[in-house]
């Protein structure tokens, strides 16, 4: 218990930090005056008090963090700042259960976009704002803003930086300073979150509606202010808009600022990982479209306007829908969450495998294809010019093992639960992938409502495990991380 009292004062100073964010929220309902600036007041205030009581019982233990203390640390950011957040949900929504509001909270923090609230159409506009602002924050993740201004509270912010932030981003440093390499990722994830709600404004949305999507774009999150999502707006303009910015939101962000300090666009020629993202999504989208077309079910045209959207929004891991995709053939929406398992770079706001993952597995087989032709032949494993280690491949191989192996134990689990295996094994992809809707019963045209509580714990779990990258939340799980 020791081990946790530095961890829980630093926990402390950031969830006072943390319910200061409801002063946004709540400066919204009194711009609509929507009546729920008390329910968010109430949340900072319950917050804010028990983080002080915990500063408070645990300040004499405060201490600089180990390594190993930022795993632990990661895991209770996310889970306080989630229950933080449900409450002005449990406060407003009538029949509202802790359950549901984690998950809708849980959802909104992973960029998941995973739903079980009916009518938002007629959900106050500051509890809608909420919900979109909590797939903002969570974008770029909460650890990259506790990173920023950790160092102004007195303690070192690289433990949490390693421990969340996968592949090349953990070795490719935009700045000398930790915090500030945090700030230049979120002036530009700010950046292109204000074009996105002006262009989305000018393409005629409210202009809460165009705040509302473009946080939910850019954080692929694909959260929306309406039922029937963004088929709400029946906009080419729209659709265009928002999958422009939400590919740009799978890209490596490091990539994005690098591109723009440079003024130059080589900067994506040169990224492997954005090349093999936009001709994968480019081939699907085509030989998709096609395909519907040659069945009949769309002209030309209006196959690829709604294949170019969903596939985009789903494989990017977004779960924005202007249809319902689940109508199609089987093999398309199937395609589609498949795509959800390894479209996002690294570096992005998107969950899954990632490419980077993708392209270094698929170099290794062809190593080991071609070691069992040259079995003399010295071949180093070559990626985007350089070489990559092989214990970076082994521990591709491993991620992607128990990536999988998390699948398949969290859809038995599902089927165990009494849930059919089209909805048990959609809902885990999409839950661990932070993708949205899955097939089924949690279908796009449908939502997360009809699960028990037992099932929506279970979805919930897995949001967190992908969103954490799997590791960080079964590494605490390990007798050998509790030793001295």
């Amino acid at each position: 218990m020791t081990k946790l009292l530095p961890i829980l004062h630093v926990l402390s100073k950031l969830m006072l930090l943390y319910s200061l964010l409801f002063a946004i929220p709540c400066a919204v309902s009194w711009m609509y005056d929507d009546g729920t600036a008390i329910d968010f007041a109430y949340s900072a205030l319950a917050g804010g008090s028990f983080a002080g009581v915990l500063w408070l019982l645990t300040r004499r233990f405060e201490r600089e963090l180990k390594p190993r203390d930022g795993f632990t640390l990661v895991t209770l950011l996310w889970l306080t700042f989630a229950t933080m957040s449900a409450v002005p949900l449990l406060l407003y929504i009538p029949g509202m259960s802790f359950t549901n509001a984690f998950f809708e909270a849980m959802s909104g923090l992973t960029t998941t976009g995973a739903t079980l609230i009916p009518g938002l159409d007629r959900l106050p506009p500051a509890i809608n704002f909420w919900r979109h602002f909590l797939n903002w924050v969570g974008g770029m993740g909460i650890i990259v803003l506790a990173v920023a201004i950790l160092p102004m509270l007195g303690i070192g912010g690289m433990q949490l930086y390693k421990a969340e932030t996968p592949g090349p981003m953990k070795d490719s440093k935009l700045a000398p300073r930790i915090a500030q390499t945090a700030a230049n990722l979120w002036y530009v994830y700010a950046g292109l979150t204000a074009a996105c709600a002006l262009s989305l404004w000018l393409a005629g949305m409210s202009v809460l509606d165009a705040i509302c999507h473009a946080f939910a774009a850019l954080s692929l999150g694909g959260f929306s202010t309406h039922d029937a999502s963004v088929g709400y707006f029946d906009s080419v303009a729209i659709e265009v808009i928002l999958s422009g910015f939400m590919v740009l939101a799978a890209l490596n962000f490091a990539t994005h600022f690098l591109a723009w300090r440079s003024r130059s666009l080589k900067s994506y020629l040169h990224d492997t990982e954005a090349r093999h993202i936009v001709a994968l999504l480019a081939g699907s989208i085509l030989v998709l479209s096609l395909w519907l077309w040659w069945l009949g079910i769309y002209s030309l045209p209006a196959a690829l306007r709604h294949v170019s959207f969903n596939l985009i929004s789903i494989a990017t891991d977004s779960g924005f829908a202007s249809t319902d995709y689940a109508q199609w053939p089987i093999l398309v929406p199937l395609w589609m969450l498949f795509l959800s398992c390894l479209t996002a770079s690294s570096g992005s706001t998107g969950g899954g495998i990632k490419m980077i993952r993708t392209l270094i597995l698929t170099r290794q087989g062809y190593r080991e294809m071609s070691t069992l032709l040259h079995p003399r032949a010295v071949l180093p494993l070559m990626l985007g010019g350089r070489t990559i280690p092989d214990s970076v491949a082994f521990s591709v191989l491993g991620f992607i093992f128990v990536y999988f192996i998390s699948v398949v134990l969290l859809t038995f689990t599902l089927i165990a639960s009494g849930l059919d295996f089209i909805s048990s094994f959609t809902a885990i992809v999409a839950c661990i992938n932070n993708a949205g809707p899955g097939l089924g019963q949690v279908g796009p045209a449908s939502n997360y409502s009809g699960l028990s509580d037992f099932q929506t714990w279970v979805c919930t779990f897995a949001m967190l495990l992908g969103r954490l990258e799997i590791f960080t939340i079964l590494i605490l799980f390990t007798p050998t991380f509790w030793r001295k």
